[in-house]
């Protein structure tokens, strides 16, 4: 499978470096046996976040996953800690994933 991975950071591009360790740990330790499934050559998918810092200091994410052919999206806001947020849309994919 190719999976490409985009990540978009508004007004917080100091958090990039959590932001991708995050990312990387959910696919590859969360989600890993569920996009096992999917795998094969012609699999291709795309994982696009975007995160932001409101107003009031916290954070708002969207995760938008296209995977063979099915498109997952997810929007949460007003989150204290980054990694609670980025965590939560990815137990959402997981739980759609495994609907699968």
């Amino acid at each position: 499978m190719k999976l490409e991975k985009k990540i978009q950071l508004k007004n917080m591009e100091q958090d990039r470096e959590v932001t991708e360790r995050l990312v990387e740990e959910n696919l590859s330790g969360k989600l890993d046996k569920y996009l096992q499934k999917l795998d094969g050559d012609d699999v291709e998918g795309e994982v696009a976040l975007v995160l932001e810092k409101n107003k009031t200091d916290r954070f708002n994410g969207t995760l938008n996953v296209l995977v063979d052919g099915k498109t997952f999206y997810y929007a949460r806001e007003d989150y204290k800690n980054l990694a609670d947020l980025i965590n939560h849309l990815f137990d959402h994919l997981k739980e759609d994933l495994g609907k699968i």
